[in-house]
């Protein structure tokens, strides 16, 4: 029951991190892989903060904010300097491992004995897997919410239409550069956020914890795709949530089978492969399927005509 309770909590906050990712990856349809340095920025400003005496939730907003400017940086990169989305994530990935080292001042910093975002209120008293669980509810709960109102506005609208149809949305007088900006800045925002709350969950911040970040968000939005479908817009979003809480099951019942942590990686980058090569395969099966049924209305057609 606890491995459950840790898997569907730790599903929580990192499904923060996987709806950043899905703004970019499937409303803009930019592979920016700035997410390997905004969610340990997040987690070294939340960190850093804490230990000097900031409020937990103070600091825990300051990394959201921060990784507004992370994905500002990745946005005008790529559209005022014309640099291929790739790139510019790359860029300001690798800029920001130096800047995340000068924030902490070393290469990890410990929550132990700080108040975290996870011993505030009345959670305090609780059990830690259960205070995750209440904290990541809290928070993406209210994100869904805002993101759903957002999406309903006219500027939702129009950042989703860039993403679709980029030159339709151009000629209709919309400034699609902001746009991929705006989606940047608030993809990165959501990503550091995440940051922060594994951070202060973990006990503490490393400068390496964004590795992989991107594989472990693209298996959340892939996962929650490929079991729930294609939905609505507010369903689409609870099904991030769905797909990263069935993902983190799955990495928790691979470690509950005693295999070897070092492997996490692998095993990580082979169920998105699986995931993301399902529709394929799918469509493959179908197709076969489909081959038989109509060769098999064929013969009976041929050997009906013969009897005749």
């Amino acid at each position: 029951m606890n491995i459950l309770i840790t898997a569907i909590s730790q599903g929580l906050l990192w499904s923060i991190m996987a709806m950043g990712v899905y703004l970019t990856y499937r409303i803009l349809h930019i592979a920016d892989l700035t997410a390997e340095g905004s969610f340990p920025l997040g987690g070294a400003i939340a960190s850093s903060l804490i230990v000097s005496g900031f409020s937990a939730l103070a600091a825990t907003f300051i990394a959201g904010f921060t990784g507004m400017l992370a994905g500002l940086i990745t946005g005008l990169l790529y559209t005022k300097l014309k640099i291929p989305a790739l790139i510019s994530g790359i860029l300001t990935m690798t800029g920001l491992y130096s800047i995340n080292l000068r924030i902490m001042g070393r290469a990890n910093i410990s929550l132990i004995g700080q108040d975290t975002i996870f011993s505030n209120f009345f959670i305090q008293d609780l059990a830690n897997n259960w205070t995750a669980l209440i904290v990541g509810g809290i928070f993406i709960t209210s994100i869904i919410f805002v993101l759903f109102l957002f999406f309903r506005t006219q500027i939702g609208y129009v950042l989703r239409s860039t993403g679709d149809n980029e030159q339709m949305t151009r000629s209709q007088g919309v400034d699609t550069d902001a746009m991929k900006i705006l989606g940047l800045v608030i993809s990165n925002a959501l990503i550091a956020l995440s940051g922060a709350l594994i951070a202060q969950s973990n006990g503490f911040a490393d400068i390496s914890m964004g590795i992989g970040t991107i594989v472990i968000g693209l298996a959340a939005v892939t996962i929650g795709e490929v079991f729930f479908g294609n939905l609505t817009l507010a369903k689409r979003l609870m099904c991030v949530v769905l797909g990263s809480v069935v993902y983190r099951m799955i990495i928790a019942l691979a470690i509950n089978l005693n295999m070897n942590p070092n492997d996490l990686r692998l095993i990580s980058a082979i169920i998105l492969a699986i995931v993301l090569s399902s529709p394929t395969i799918k469509e493959k099966l179908q197709a076969r399927n489909f081959g038989k049924v109509a060769g098999q209305k064929n013969e009976t057609s041929i050997e009906h005509k013969q009897f005749t």
